[in-house]
């Protein structure tokens, strides 16, 4: 039976319908908790691209007005510099009204604080000053695009598992005779598991599971204690189609991720590239030009097809890069050693692939003095004139351990907070990226409105 796009139509005029009538103002306990210093509103057109004039006119909505403002975050890692020219020249810029920058990009909104993918998240991340949002695509039953981080996440990043959903899971909770929870380690539920009318019933959380819990409770309730489940209330999660009309209402461009499906493709008829034409074609349906929009994978196939079938919008789509997907056979990924990578970076760029995205750590590496400089990675990228972005800055807890997998091999270069300051200099200035994602953007959206990144 081939997958039907039916009910998701339905769904989504009744859905869009609400977007358009949205107020991007922020509930009080998140703003009081936003606010500290300068706030400034932009009610630009939503299209800053240099697309001609009449696509420009030719779109439905315009951006509303946006306060923007940087919260306490940057002030805080800021003052936890170790004393230096940069931090004195970022403590001069305290004073400066924030702006919105491209150069900061929305890691699924800002989930340092705010449950993934969801509507607050996402306004918060543009009141923080990202010009980029994302949203991960994965799709239902019923052949509707959807914003999660994979496509079976459900049971890590809502609250499908305490709704009667939970039946309906590819590996559903369960609960021996006694009520006790027994196989917490495996449960897994898929946005292919559900309708696109069911997945609008469900409230994003904070993306967490305890895989030892005994109870359903115990196993939802385990937000990390450097993140917050203060602001997890509401949780609205959406489909593609309303990211992109909430984008557009923001002000801000797209960067769409085509999750790898956790299904065996073709799934009811619906074949891979059906879900790599469907996802530019809902921003074609969109009238989002392609010059707003950064498609990205982790699967350089879903690259090829876009050059190859969609080459206005292959232009723009961006390679993710880490040691999952670009390890030589038999080799172990290092940075500074290219018979390592599986690809080249000038074969890389030969496909046609104009911008990769390396994971942070793999852009960064250290003398041993304490200081972090350009990786052998990052060299031959830029030598091979790709552009650079990277991920994600705030994704993980406090550094004064020196930091997770996002800081690898840098040793004692990461030891305290602040140095997330010194470490995102080093991918502009030295690196020379061009836009960093992160999980609190009002951090890089300092960082850049101090140094003039547009």
């Amino acid at each position: 039976m081939t997958i039907s796009n039916k009910s998701a139509l339905e769904l989504s005029k009744h859905t869009l319908a609400k977007v358009n009538k949205i107020n991007i103002a922020l509930p009080l306990t998140l703003i009081s908790s936003l606010l500290i210093v300068g706030c400034t509103t932009d009610s630009r057109s939503t299209l800053t691209s240099k697309a001609p004039l009449s696509t420009v006119q030719s779109q439905p909505q315009s951006s509303s007005p946006v306060a923007y403002t940087y919260g306490v975050r940057p002030f805080y890692l800021i003052n936890d510099m170790d004393e230096g020219p940069l931090k004195e020249e970022l403590q001069a810029c305290r004073g400066q009204l924030p702006s919105k920058t491209d150069f900061s990009i929305a890691h699924r909104g800002a989930p340092l604080q705010l449950p993934e993918h969801t509507y607050d998240s996402y306004v918060a991340s543009a009141q923080m000053g990202a010009g980029i949002l994302e949203c991960d695509v994965a799709f239902t039953n019923d052949g509707e695009l959807v914003c999660r981080h994979a496509q079976n996440d459900l049971h890590t990043t809502t609250n499908i598992l305490a709704t009667p959903l939970a039946k309906q899971c590819t590996v559903p909770p369960i609960l021996d005779a006694k009520g006790k929870l027994t196989n917490a380690d495996n449960i897994e539920c898929r946005t292919s598991d559900i309708s696109a009318a069911q997945f609008k019933t469900l409230t994003g959380k904070m993306d967490a599971a305890n895989k030892k819990a005994t109870s359903l409770s115990e196993y939802m309730n385990a937000t990390a204690p450097w993140r917050t489940d203060l602001y997890s209330q509401n949780g609205q999660v959406m489909t593609l189609k309303e990211h992109i009309a909430l984008a557009r209402k923001l002000g801000m461009k797209h960067t769409p991720e085509l999750k790898a499906p956790a299904v065996t493709m073709p799934f009811n008829g619906y074949h891979l590239d059906d879900y790599r034409q469907q996802l530019i074609d809902t921003y074609k349906a969109a009238d989002v030009p392609a010059s707003d929009v950064f498609a990205q994978s982790f699967n350089i196939e879903d690259l090829d097809y876009w050059i190859k079938n969609e080459p206005a919008y292959g232009a723009n789509a961006v390679y993710l890069i880490d040691d999952s997907n670009e390890t030589a056979d038999d080799k172990t990924f290092n940075k500074n050693d290219a018979t390592t990578w599986k690809h080249s970076l000038a074969n890389i760029k030969a496909r046609g692939i104009n911008t990769i995205a390396p994971a942070l750590w793999s852009l960064v590496t250290t003398d041993g003095k304490g200081n972090m400089q350009p990786s052998e990675y990052a060299k031959q990228a830029k030598a091979n004139g790709l552009k650079i972005i990277t991920w994600s800055i705030e994704r993980s807890g406090p550094l004064t351990d020196g930091g997770d997998w996002y800081y690898s091999g840098l040793g004692d270069d990461i030891n305290n907070d602040g140095d997330m300051m010194n470490y995102i200099d080093v991918l502009a200035q030295d690196v020379g990226v061009q836009g960093i994602f992160s999980d609190w953007p009002a951090t890089v959206s300092y960082y850049a409105n101090c140094k003039g990144l547009k």
